[in-house]
Formats: structure tokens, C-alpha cells, sequence
């Protein structure tokens, strides 16, 4: 059974019971660990959401609306990252963790995209939180990737269907190396990959809300079957 590291954050059930549910173990990775004691005997990288990234770690000023830094946990968590590409481990990245992923690589985020995405949608949807399921906007999905892979059974052959969504930030300048596999309709990127990696993808929605009813489980199936590889 492989294990998959998990990182972290205030709402981490569903993240658990995501992993637990398509047939891995977890561990939880906390700023506190080293990273090499926190990757240690770990089979795959799952990056949990939360809140802001520390805009200068791609060399911006914070902009009014970028709330709640955590520069300890975005230190630990690009180590992760850093490592976890050192070890060829499989790497699934979920909101905050699509951002990180792709700073950790190089690139840069759009710090809040009501003030700075002209004509952009409603990416932060609020609902209660029994409701974290509510699907806010369609994304369209590019076919030629591991992502339309994975949500075949799901997208019946269309290159859309709904997410949820809970997030001011996103990504701006995609880093060398990832590959933009899905956008909403006001062109903000909602998901990359790494092709050259043997799994490296991330989402900007919320598929961990779903492991009750199994709309995206194929994402952590494949992500745990990757992990699961080479052990």
C-alpha cells in the first residue's frame, strides 16, 4: 500500500479520506519536519491548499488583498517540491498547491484576480461548509493531456465539465517545464502538468471535496497508482 505524504492545512479530512478512499496510507508532512525527514519511505507528494503565497518568492511586492503568508510553510513546502523532483516521486498539487508548484518552478501568480483579471468570473465561490461541493464555473480541458487522461470516464468525450472553487490567486507566468492542461472560460488557468515528470499535475479546484461521491477520484486513483509504482 503506498504511502502519500500530505502536507498540512486547517481542512485536511477530506484530503485524508480522499487518499484513503482509492486505497493508500498517509502521513502528514508539517513545516516543523526536515524534508528529508518528512519525504522519508513517502511514495508520492500531495500539496494541500490554504492560504497565501509569499509573493516575493517570485519577486513581486504584496499586493492589498494577498492575506495570511505563511513563510515557514512555503519554505518547507518548495523543499518539498524540490526533493520530491530530485526522487522522481509522483506529485498531485490541489489549489494553494497548484501556486506553490508552479512558483516552486519558477513561475508567478496573478496575487488577486477580481482586481487584476479583467472580465474574470466568480472564482471564489462562498458556501457553507458543508457545501464545499457547489460547482461555481466550467473549465475547458485541453485532450492532449495526462489530466483529460485521467477525467475520461467523466468528461464521456466533451473537453468541459464543472468545478468547484475557492481561490483569489492564480497562476500568472507558468515556470519552464509544466504544461497548461485546463483553463475557465475568462482564460484563468486552472490546471498544469510536468510531462517530462512520471506524475506532476495540478488543479486549482477542490477534487479532495468530492471523495463521497467519486466525481474526481480518478485523479487521486491515477495519482495513487503512480505512487504505487517502482515502490
Amino acid at each position: 500500500m503506498p504511502l502519500i505524504g500530505i502536507t498540512t492545512c486547517r481542512k485536511l479530512e477530506d484530503y485524508k479520506q480522499a487518499v484513503l478512499h482509492v486505497g493508500a496510507e498517509f502521513r502528514l508532512l508539517d513545516p516543523s519536519m526536515g524534508v528529508g525527514e518528512a519525504l522519508a519511505g513517502v511514495d508520492g507528494l500531495l500539496l494541500t491548499g490554504g492560504e497565501d503565497v509569499d509573493p516575493a518568492r517570485y519577486g513581486e511586492a504584496a499586493h492589498p488583498k494577498v492575506v495570511d503568508v505563511e513563510r515557514n510553510r512555503d519554505d518547507f513546502e518548495i523543499g518539498l517540491v524540490h526533493e520530491a523532483r530530485a526522487r522522481a516521486l509522483p506529485l498531485f498539487a490541489i489549489c494553494r498547491g497548484i501556486q506553490l508548484l508552479n512558483v516552486a518552478y519558477g513561475g508567478s501568480l496573478v496575487q488577486d484576480i477580481p482586481s487584476q483579471v479583467p472580465g474574470a468570473i466568480d472564482h471564489h465561490l462562498s458556501v457553507p461548509p458543508h457545501q464545499p461541493f457547489d460547482l461555481a464555473h466550467e473549465i475547458w480541458i485541453d485532450k492532449d493531456t495526462l489530466l483529460a487522461q485521467l477525467m475520461n470516464d467523466r468528461l464521456n468525450g466533451a473537453d468541459t465539465c464543472d468545478v468547484n472553487s475557492r481561490h483569489h490567486q492564480a497562476l500568472k507566468q507558468v515556470a519552464t517545464g509544466l504544461r497548461v492542461s485546463a483553463t475557465a472560460p475568462d482564460g484563468v488557468i486552472e490546471a498544469i502538468e510536468d510531462p517530462a515528470a512520471k506524475f506532476c499535475v495540478g488543479v486549482q479546484w477542490h477534487p479532495e471535496n468530492f471523495w463521497r461521491t467519486g466525481e474526481f477520484r480518478a485523479l487521486f486513483e491515477g495519482f495513487v497508482e503512480a505512487s504505487a509504482r517502482d515502490r
